[in-house]
């Protein structure tokens, strides 16, 4: 008797999105309180949440594992005054993530920063570059 092949699942392709690189080559990296900081990734996967409703499917868009991504939500809910993502269980129904109001805000505020950042840095890392070798 010959045997059935057995079919193995395919894995559905997962988008990853580099994180938002700036075009004059800055980064900003805030701190909010010794060893709290808010910068290009915790930026990125707020965004991401926002976009697809959930923490884990944010943190394979940026090729972070779920408790990765998760770690960093609680780090942000907690220094807040109020959370900024709220997340529900999941299950039957299945779960889900928002920004809160107060999450919308903290990435408006983010994103205003690193738009004014590289603004003001354009001139100098263009003259920086120029200086390079080669």
């Amino acid at each position: 008797m010959g045997r059935t092949p057995v079919k193995k699942p395919v894995k559905k392709a997962v988008k990853k999105t580099a994180p938002q690189q700036p075009a004059s080559g800055t980064r900003l990296r805030v701190m909010l309180a010794p060893g709290v900081f808010l910068g290009p990734g915790k930026g990125d996967l707020l965004e991401h949440i926002a976009e697809t409703g959930s923490i884990s499917a944010a943190g394979r868009r940026m090729g972070m594992s779920y408790k990765r991504a998760w770690m960093l939500v609680e780090t942000l809910n907690g220094y807040f005054r109020a959370p900024l993502v709220f997340a529900a269980t999941g299950g039957k129904a299945g779960g889900g993530a928002t920004l809160t109001p107060l999450g919308r805000q903290v990435l408006a505020h983010y994103r205003a920063m690193t738009a004014a950042a590289e603004k003001a840095c354009a001139k100098d890392i263009a003259a920086l570059r120029r200086l390079r070798g080669r």
